[in-house]
């Protein structure tokens, strides 16, 4: 199952490790430290057409037993997304992930 967390990006249920709201979790000085960290590493990609609006954490892909991607050294991807953190939780908790198959 694969969530659409907008501008035709889809994250695997599978890699999912949390969706967070952009304002509410960037008041923390560890949440910016981390976000840094991952921008620096190049870990962060931007799936928003406009102003990002929530962040969402997942593992790196994994294919045949290697990670794809330009990211595959990092430990997590942050994407950037401006779909509401509520919005992305709605679709994923009320079968709003779409089927692989």
């Amino acid at each position: 199952m694969y969530l659409h967390i907008g501008s035709e990006t889809i994250v695997s249920e599978q890699n999912l490790i949390g969706i967070f709201d952009l304002d509410n979790t960037s008041i923390s000085k560890s949440t910016r430290e981390f976000l840094r960290i991952r921008q620096q590493k190049g870990a962060v990609i931007t799936v928003a057409d406009d102003i990002p609006k929530s962040f969402v954490v997942s593992v790196p892909p994994v294919r045949k037993g290697y990670r794809i991607g330009k990211v595959s050294a990092a430990r997590e991807i942050v994407y950037l997304s401006q779909l509401a953190a509520s919005t992305l939780r709605r679709r994923s908790e009320n079968g709003g992930l779409l089927d692989g198959g």
